[in-house]
This record gives C-alpha cells, structure tokens and sequence, in this order.
C-alpha cells in the first residue's frame, strides 16, 4: 500500500507541566498519530481547520515542522484554535480540561474549501479518525465525515477507526452509541481502547468487543487494554515487552495507533504491526506531554 495518510481530527494548544510552570505545545489524538506517523517517514496529511490568528499560525508552523502536511488544513474566517491542559497523578495517569466550544475544527465540513479538500482526501491510502473526531462536529459534519470514508474504501484505501469516547463531548450517550456504531461499520481497520468501549457500551471482554466490530464489518480490528497488550484479529493478545512505569500516559494510545498503521503501511502482519505499536507507546509514556519532543 502506498500513497498519502490523511489523519483527520481536531489538532489543539496543550498546556503541560507541572506547579506553577507550564509548556504550551500541541496535541489533540488523531494529531498526535500524524506526528508519530510523520516522524517515522510515512506521507501524512491533516484533515482539519484553524484560524487566522498568531496561536493558528504557530500550530501550522509546527505541524509543518513535524513533515506533517498542511493541504487539508482550511481557514475559518473567525475561529481559532481549541485548547487544553494536561494534568498528571503520582503514577503518570492524565486528566485534561478543555476550551474547545468554538474552535475552527468545529465547521470543518461547512467552509468554502471543504469540498475541494474531500475531493483529494478521497484519494488517500488510509482515512484515520477517531470518535472524537466525530463528537466535535454536528450532525452534518459527522455524516460528511462517514461519507468521506465511504469514498476512501470505494477507492480502494483503507479506513481506520478509534473509538476515543469523551462522555462529555457528547450531547447524549445515546447519540455517541449510534455514532460509534456507524463509524465502525465505515472502518476497515478497528483501534479501540477496552476501557473506552466499557465506558460507552459496558462490555468487559476484548473478545466480545472484537467479535462486535468484526460482525459490524470491521474485520481488522486490534483491541488494546493498556499494559496488558493488545487483542489480534485472530485472538491472540500481544503484551507490551516490558512493564514500564510511565511518566505521562498522555498519548499512548494515539501513539500505539501510529506504530500499527505505519507498520501496517509497510506490510507487516498484526503480530509485527502491534510490537511496533507497543515500541512507539512505550516510548512515549516515558516522556513527557502527548508529543514528546524527539530525543
């Protein structure tokens, strides 16, 4: 498989640190694969919208920077970009607060680009979004959304799905669950979290949880359970190499998914492809901030 990754998503200011000392960075989950993904020399474009504001203008300098590419990245004539803050426990756990209500990522699918932009995203070799991808539009821009992955497959790429759910992004549980639900039947290949999927439908078992989106018509899907590794398509469940006490777990997941698609691009198979996932979380969890920077 060849040709470009569009990630598409909500990439935003992030306030980091510790005391009374804060790093102002970037980050958002389907940003941070594109930056992993980038880093390790995959063609990868973001599917977003910023503003015209000095904060705006940083964040595409950086991305830029990171060799992510900026073609997809529309203008809002008014908006400006989301932020948020990380903060950490004793054990590296994260919790975020966020200002993101009126960002540009918003109205993504409402500008006078938007349709250009789909037209060449629809020729991409992999579509990556995630549920909070779709939780920050309306209903319009989610359903532009599917069937922008829709094109992607019936051009014969491949699409990508993690179930990132972020109850308070959502206007319902029950809008989230038919969202999900619809987004899985859109994917090829399924990245969900175990943790977010109990918290949305209450299953427990990353067989059942699999078995769900393979019947949906994901059929690749990898399950992850944090350190206790991640379920193959088959069945077998792949830990981590090492147990590692993390420093900021910020990210990990967006950064297993970077390892695993990239790995994928390149042609490994799941066992292969979820060992690469696990290097690159691991790498990042001993870091700190969603995006650390490289060493």
């Amino acid at each position: 498989m060849t040709g470009r990754i569009v990630c598409l998503g909500e990439g935003m200011l992030e306030l980091s640190g510790a005391g009374e000392t804060f790093r102002l960075g970037h980050g958002g989950d389907t940003l941070n694969t594109a930056i992993h993904l980038a880093r390790a020399g995959h063609d990868v474009a973001y599917f977003t919208a910023l503003g015209r504001d000095p904060f705006s203008t940083k964040l595409r300098a950086a991305w830029r920077d990171e060799g992510v590419g900026d073609s997809l990245i529309l203008t809002h004539p008014t908006r400006g970009a989301g932020l948020y803050a990380i903060s950490t426990d004793a054990q590296g756990e994260r919790s975020f607060t966020y200002w993101r209500e009126a960002s540009a990522a918003r109205a993504m699918f409402a500008l006078p680009e938007t349709a250009s932009a789909m037209d060449r995203a629809a020729q991409a070799a992999l579509l990556y979004f995630s549920l909070i991808s779709l939780a920050i539009l309306p209903d319009e821009g989610r359903s532009a959304l599917l069937a922008l992955a829709a094109r992607v497959r019936a051009n014969g790429g491949e699409v990508a799905f993690d179930s990132n759910y972020r109850p308070r992004l959502w206007e319902s549980e029950a809008a989230a669950r038919a969202w999900h639900a619809r987004a899985v039947a859109a994917a090829s290949i399924g990245l969900p979290t175990l943790e977010d999927e109990t918290a949305l439908t209450g299953e427990t078992d990353a067989a059942v949880v699999a078995a769900r989106w393979q019947a949906q018509g994901c059929a690749r899907t990898v399950v992850k359970s944090g350190a206790e590794g991640a379920r193959l398509p088959g069945g077998e469940t792949i830990p981590p190499p090492a147990r590692l006490q993390p420093i900021d777990t910020s990210g990990a997941g967006d950064a297993f998914n970077a390892g695993f698609l990239g790995a994928v691009l390149r042609g490994s198979d799941d066992t292969a492809a979820v060992l690469a996932g696990h290097a690159c979380a691991g790498w990042t969890i001993m870091r700190p901030g969603a995006i650390p920077a490289r060493d």
